[in-house]
């Protein structure tokens, strides 16, 4: 298992889903190949409840990482999870074009390109 894929199930240990039971783990690796992990967080205020790839994500640039290259999404799910429609934006509007990693508890993994998830992307060129 690779180090990323570790960080994000390890992660994914410390997720607080006391409402939906549904664990998301998340690790994003930088340029410089340092990762930062993420996890879940839910509120009673679902509005609230932050995911772990945001999490994650704002960790990394909150440490100063500015360029990533690969991200993990791991849950205990018989299927794959990707990221939600939320996430796949912040990581478009942070990271650009990377590569999405998800993978779950049988051993499945599957990689895209963050574009094949979220295809024609509204990024901060449209604004101008």
């Amino acid at each position: 298992m690779s180090e990323l894929l570790r960080a994000a199930w390890e992660s994914r240990d410390h997720a607080r889903a006391d409402y939906s039971n549904f664990r998301v783990g998340a690790a994003i690796e930088a340029a410089d190949g340092t990762v930062f992990g993420g996890c879940n967080v839910e509120s009673s205020s679902y509005g609230l409840t932050m995911c772990a790839e945001r999490v994650a994500v704002f960790k990394a640039i909150s440490e100063g990482a500015r360029e990533f290259r690969r991200v993990a999404v791991v849950t205990d799910t018989p299927s794959l999870t990707p990221p939600c429609g939320a996430c796949r934006q912040v990581l478009w509007d942070f990271c650009g074009d990377i590569e999405v990693i998800l993978a779950n508890r049988t051993g499945e993994t599957r990689t895209y390109r963050l574009t094949d998830l979220i295809p024609d992307a509204f990024d901060a060129d449209r604004l101008r």
